[in-house]
């Protein structure tokens, strides 16, 4: 089969690989869809590992259906790309991201479980989910994704009437922006370098306002417009992006990290002691919000393909990487159509 892997520094390569087969009981699948994720980017960019097939942002139909006998050939599905042990303390909590093999075996996320930058994938039987009917493949792709926001919205507890800044105008902060204004945030605003993407996060109807993240009065103004923000949800994992949180919640408030560096990022902490800032990390999502993005996507109550700016094939997929961080292009969502 066909497959996009990672052959160096910001270099994909097309190649042929064998076709999945299912491996303790695991499920196979066509895939459909399969969305670029930031992960991805930032694996692209380091060149690391060489040879991983990425995409856990996938949706398909069911080739084999390996152990599920509640499967069978031509079933609409997509699923958790994680891998918990379901035997450690986390795992009988239901926070498997907390499971120290969440991530080791995860689909698109490990060598040894090529992902959805190809015409077949497979996922553990435990973590298929069927699609409804009125759900899209391209839509079920994005459940994935729309559980990282939903994650991070519920960590930050937001109240009715808080004001909430999103740094960083991809599809997890657009997703957040949504959770926010539905948990009752009273204002939201976006902080995006990419002047074009930041414009268009206005234009989807749930930020109230974009500010520029590259204008030095940009800080100074926001803090001065609302006094503080009562959460902040950092998206991009860098230095600045963090700093920049810490000097525009109020005294007292929240940050939630979902942006991931791979390199150490330094912040003025002298801010976040003198203010008591309280700052949590977030990753991923419980099962449940993964399953309850879903029916939110099922019943209509969110629309996740309004994000997607375009579909491609996987002779495109170098292209696509470049679109998404030349910082001049306005796209939120790419996705493979293998």
């Amino acid at each position: 089969m066909k497959c996009v892997s990672i052959s160096g520094e910001k270099k994909l390569v097309l190649k042929e690989m064998d076709e999945p087969v299912s491996r303790d009981g695991s499920v196979v699948i066509e895939v459909k869809s399969c969305g670029i994720c930031g992960s991805d980017i930032h694996n692209w960019v380091s060149g690391n590992p060489v040879g991983l097939v990425m995409g856990h942002e996938f949706a398909g139909v069911v080739v084999d259906p390996g152990s599920r006998k509640d499967l069978k050939k031509g079933d609409r599905v997509t699923g958790l790309p994680i891998s918990p042990c379901l035997k450690c303390e986390a795992c009988a909590t239901g926070d498997y991201q907390y499971c120290p093999e969440t991530w080791s075996k995860a689909v698109g996320l490990a060598l040894t479980n090529p992902g959805g930058y190809a015409e077949y994938t497979s996922c553990r039987p435990d973590m298929v989910r069927k699609i409804p009917g009125n759900v899209s493949y391209d839509a079920a792709c994005m459940v994935e994704p729309t559980a990282v926001s939903l994650h991070a919205i519920n960590l930050a507890d937001i109240k009715i009437g808080d004001k909430v800044l999103i740094i960083g105008a991809g599809i997890i902060g657009l997703m957040a922006a949504e959770f926010a204004k539905m948990n009752g945030a009273s204002y939201v605003s976006v902080l995006e370098t990419n002047k074009k993407r930041g414009k268009k996060a206005v234009n989807y109807g749930k930020v109230d306002e974009y500010f520029d993240a590259t204008d030095a009065k940009t800080i100074s103004n926001l803090v001065a417009k609302t006094g503080g923000f009562d959460k902040v949800i950092e998206c991009c994992g860098v230095s600045a992006a963090v700093s920049e949180a810490l000097m525009c919640v109020k005294p007292g408030g929240t940050i939630i990290l979902v942006g991931v560096s791979i390199d150490a990022v330094s912040i003025p902490s002298a801010l976040a002691v003198m203010r008591e800032i309280k700052m949590q990390g977030a990753i991923a999502y419980r099962p449940k919000e993964f399953d309850e993005c879903l029916q939110l996507i099922a019943s209509k109550k969110i629309n996740v393909t309004k994000y997607i700016d375009d579909s491609i094939k996987l002779d495109q997929a170098q292209e696509a990487f470049e679109r998404l961080t030349n910082g001049k292009d306005s796209a939120v969502k790419i996705i493979f159509k293998p």
